[in-house]
């Protein structure tokens, strides 16, 4: 069959329905165990598993124990690969789980982290709060500054020898900074050597993996969040690695000590996500611009931050328009005041649901400075602009004008100071 696209294939990749008795969806393969033919099979298996034996050459390297391989893992794996373009995917239980076993794979105490800022919360917590205790420091790069600035940054701390991983998120968490990617795996290639690769890895959790591949812009390894939009239904918690063999056997290696794989019924329906991900995300990105447009003409909205209203001409515009296919369906905005304000609209919200998450089927609202970022330390909110009127919106599949009517008599509250007393029809 010659080469058809990614959604395509989402429909077949890496199941052949003879081998489960046509079963045209993949069965759930739910046991912890699997029975050799013979020994000499079992033997072979383990060798492979443990990088003892190079792989087969047909891709079947037998099913041992679910903690190692599983069908339904194998499978979502498989399907992963092709949006990003990678060699190979590792799938785990969370996002969070996905990006510690990267970094406790890669990094070793003494190591530094070159990251950007901001950061998701839990990423934060773990490079301010949990490496350190380990003898792991990190840096940050900021939205705007050069190569040279940032490679300025780093030597000024005195720690230029000890870079081992260059950390990305773009667009960052809540506040859609956008970072270019080739700058960034230069960035990683200038602090390697003859006798250290620098691992550049993006968390591509906002942007994918429909409208951003940061493998084809020359990035190591991209993480997923997949109980965003690779999930899509606020019914699984999941996260993936995807990047090149050998990273990934590695990834996998430590997955296995660590027991933090993907179970069968979280790839089951990973898998089954799939099949729907880029009729959903083109739904919900055409809904995001109509979004961003009524809040950036509201008079109770002071700035919005949407890739889709990114100036023309502008340094991040160019940016954007070089590695995204798409701005989105996150975004964030401020309305006048603080707090209080902010609270006022999220709890006058109707048909958009309060509650911390993104990419799903439904829109979700959030007030990062005291949810998702709670554990950042204050001077960082303020540096990175994440105020006390600060919203998040990720926006899903119900109809535009539905949600432009919730928005709208929300914002209310905004004027009033408290509830709104009489709903728009």
């Amino acid at each position: 069959m010659k080469k058809i696209h990614p959604e395509s294939a989402m429909m077949t990749h890496g199941y052949d329905p003879a081998s489960a008795r046509g079963s045209i969806k993949t069965p759930i393969y739910q046991t912890s165990t699997f029975v050799f033919e013979t020994a000499e099979d079992g033997k072979a298996f383990f060798e492979i598993s443990q990088g003892k034996r190079a792989p087969n050459a047909d891709g079947q390297n037998g099913l041992i124990y679910s903690r190692l391989n599983n069908p339904n893992l194998e499978i979502v794996e498989a399907r992963l690969c092709l949006w990003d373009g990678a060699e190979a995917a590792a799938v785990f239980e969370s996002g969070i789980g996905a990006i510690s076993t990267v970094m406790m794979e890669f990094l070793k105490p003494g190591d530094l982290v070159i990251h950007t800022a901001p950061l998701y919360g839990g990423t934060d917590l773990l490079l301010h709060h949990i490496f350190p205790k380990w003898g792991i420091k990190s840096i940050a790069v900021k939205p705007g500054m050069s190569l040279e600035q940032m490679i300025d940054t780093v030597e000024q701390s005195g720690m230029a020898a000890q870079v081992a991983m260059v950390y990305i998120e773009t667009p960052s968490n809540p506040t859609t900074d956008i970072f270019d990617l080739e700058q960034l795996a230069a960035l990683a290639h200038h602090f390697s050597s003859v006798d250290k690769q620098v691992i550049s890895c993006a968390d591509n959790t906002y942007m994918g993996p429909l409208w951003q591949q940061p493998i084809a812009h020359g990035i190591d390894i991209v993480m997923y969040s997949a109980t965003k939009y690779i999930g899509g239904h606020s019914d699984v918690i999941a996260g993936a690695v995807l990047g090149k063999s050998a990273h990934i056997a590695r990834i996998k290696k430590l997955r296995t000590a660590l027991g933090n794989m993907a179970g069968p019924h979280t790839a089951w329906l990973l898998a089954r996500s799939l099949e729907t991900l880029k009729v959903r995300m083109d739904r919900q990105q055409t809904t995001a611009q109509i979004v961003a447009e009524f809040l950036s003409n509201h008079p109770v909205v002071e700035e919005v931050r949407y890739l889709g209203l990114l100036p023309k001409g502008s340094a991040d515009r160019a940016i954007f328009e070089k590695q995204c296919s798409s701005p989105g369906a996150m975004l964030a905005f401020e309305v006048n005041g603080g707090e209080p304000e902010a609270f006022a609209f999220l709890n006058n919200l109707e048909l958009i649901k309060l509650a911390v998450s993104l990419g799903s089927t439904e829109s979700l609202a959030e007030h990062p400075r005291t949810m998702t970022h709670s554990n950042v330390d204050p001077a960082h909110l303020e540096e990175m602009k994440i105020g006390h009127n600060l919203i998040r919106l990720s926006i899903g599949l119900e109809h535009p004008d539905d949600l432009i009517r919730d928005l709208s008599q929300a914002l209310k509250a905004v004027k009033t100071g408290g509830v709104v007393a009489v709903q728009e029809p």
